[in-house]
């Protein structure tokens, strides 16, 4: 039979404002600083009000390098523009890839038509870090639609889970990351049982942004909670106590020093002081929004 991992620790999302956006963030914190490869998790969930002009909303332009931002949409839709020339709208169900590499700067705002889409912003963003030998990289975009994006029915049709990245039961998502990582967002109705297995080496954590979850042999998590794993097994199981939107990260740890400063993730104090110099030099390109 396939051992099922234990928790390690139940992090809750403490609510926090973000340059007058209210957002939660189950990690970093004082319990977990970062569940390596995974850095930070933001969950946002937000009305944009109706007479708000969206050139005004969201997130301005800003740098980044040395990690991928992603953004994994629930609600309503994310516009994207980069320094790199990308400009792309996607909606709920989809998901924004950014490798920041050598840098970037980016802004996500709400798309023109949001209020037509419920007038909601909901979203997941979750700093995946880049291995040392690819934090130089050219930048790369990649954006998925939902339609886009594989997804796993279970028999019974209580559980869908859409595979982003990474690979589960024998199907493969559509994102290239620059390390092994899985990602995957799950709707489970109440009932629904789903096991996740997880290779042996990867560290796992799931967040759970409404619901109620069993976790087998483990207890409950709820909604605003995130549960790390322990590395003692081939999986998890979780069973639904409610109906229940979760998402699921799971990688290959780099093992590798993080200096880290604001907008930047590199892998030393020399590296981060060099990221600031070039985002002021004009180095990472500039970005005006039309």
């Amino acid at each position: 039979m396939k051992t099922n991992r234990t928790i390690r620790s139940i992090l809750y999302a403490q609510p926090m404002d973000m340059g007058g956006l209210a957002i939660r963030q189950p990690f970093p914190s004082h319990k977990a600083e970062q569940i390596d490869p995974f850095l930070l998790l933001h969950h946002a969930d937000s009305r944009v009000p109706e007479h708000t002009d969206v050139k005004h909303a969201g997130v301005g332009p800003h740098p980044h390098r040395g990690f991928s931002p992603v953004s994994f949409i629930f609600k309503g839709g994310v516009h994207h523009r980069d320094s790199r020339g990308n400009d792309n709208i996607v909606y709920a169900g989809g998901t924004q890839w950014m490798n920041a590499g050598m840098g970037v700067i980016h802004s996500e705002r709400p798309p023109e038509n949001i209020q037509e889409t419920g007038g909601r912003q909901e979203l997941i963003q979750l700093w995946v870090n880049s291995p040392a030998s690819h934090k130089m990289d050219i930048p790369d975009y990649q954006p998925l639609t939902a339609a886009e994006t594989p997804v796993i029915v279970s028999g019974d049709g209580l559980a869908t889970v859409q595979v982003i990245a990474g690979e589960l039961n024998g199907v493969k998502g559509a994102i290239r990351s620059l390390s092994p990582v899985n990602t995957f967002t799950a709707e489970l109705k109440k009932g629904a049982q789903y096991r996740f297995p997880v290779p042996v080496s990867h560290n796992a954590f799931i967040y759970l942004l409404d619901g109620k979850l069993a976790v087998t042999g483990e207890g409950e998590v709820e909604g605003h909670y995130a549960a790390i794993f322990n590395n003692d097994g081939e999986g998890f199981e979780v069973t639904a106590l409610e109906d229940t939107r979760l998402f699921i990260g799971t990688g290959e740890p780099l093992n590798e020093p993080v200096a880290s400063h604001g907008p930047f993730v590199m892998n030393n104090q020399t590296q981060l002081m060099e990221a600031f110099r070039d985002y002021q030099m004009g180095k990472m390109g500039v970005l005006i929004e039309e």
